[in-house]
């Protein structure tokens, strides 16, 4: 029998990450699962073919040291997934000079950190593969006050397409996964609100977005197994895609991005708020 493979997940505390790890343990695969408070962890220690690894993805040498652990660990690592990721919304005028740094610091200079920091291990392999989680934020708009998060999405859409030319050439793969709004991800309730007592001129608009995240039916909302089985068929070979837009609010956003014009699409979006 084969050695397993081994995959290295960023932001695996809760959400997404946490299971992905037990998915892809529950696969066989050997997992490498970072978070920033890996002492408060008790479900994934369960796990025999999971290790715990301290990281905060926006401190390089935290980052140095985890990818170190994990190699050491493991001996080899086939496929990373850059999954940490964290949100702030409000009208770019409230925000915070702090909020503005975390944002790119989280969602794109992240997974600049944690790439740069296994390039040379997968050199030395031969070959690997980076797994990005964007969202579908990343390639279109869709709500007001989210100009930051946009960014930030936006940047690690073109860092990765802008890498896949130098990268290529090594038989290292680069994936994207545009996820959407999906249960039990707690986006909700970890988004940063940018704010300004003393200026009222964002409040209507704040409090309509506010309301209506505060409202919706989580129902409607995509399973966030579908996003976690698009990962493992990018992981194993089975899907080749670079880009993979995962949930129907997703896809019916990038049908109409599509066949509209931008002028017309934005309006549109606007006109819901």
């Amino acid at each position: 029998m084969s050695n397993p493979k081994t995959i290295f997940i960023t932001g695996t505390s809760s959400g997404l990450g946490k299971l992905t790890a037990r998915f892809f343990a529950e696969q066989g695969w050997n997992v490498a699962a970072t978070m920033r408070t890996p002492e408060m962890e008790t479900e994934l220690t369960a796990y025999e073919n999971i290790r715990i690894f301290k990281l905060d993805v926006t401190d390089i040498a935290q980052v140095k040291s985890a990818t170190a652990q994990a190699i050491e660990a493991f001996g080899k690592i086939d496929v990373v997934v850059n999954n940490a990721g964290m949100g702030t919304y409000g009208a770019l005028e409230l925000a915070k000079e702090s909020d503005i740094d975390w944002q790119f610091a989280v969602n794109a200079r992240g997974p600049i950190n944690v790439i740069r920091a296994f390039l040379p291990h997968f050199r030395a392999n031969g070959g690997g593969m980076f797994i990005n989680i964007s969202s579908f934020m990343g390639i279109t708009t869709a709500v007001p006050l989210g100009s930051l998060y946009n960014m930030s999405k936006f940047a690690l859409e073109g860092l990765i397409e802008g890498l896949y030319y130098e990268l290529k050439p090594l038989n290292i793969e680069l994936r994207l996964v545009e996820q959407g709004g999906s249960k039990d991800n707690n986006f909700r309730e970890s988004i940063v609100w940018n704010n300004n007592p003393d200026i009222a001129a964002y409040d209507e608009l704040t409090a309509k977005l506010q309301a209506l995240m505060n409202t919706r039916d989580d129902s409607l909302l995509d399973d966030p197994t579908d996003i976690v089985q698009v990962i493992h068929s990018l992981a194993t070979g089975a899907n080749k895609s670079f880009r993979n837009v995962v949930g129907a609010t997703g896809n019916q956003l990038m049908e109409m991005r599509r066949t509209m014009p931008i002028e017309d699409y934005m309006e549109a979006m606007r006109n819901f708020f």
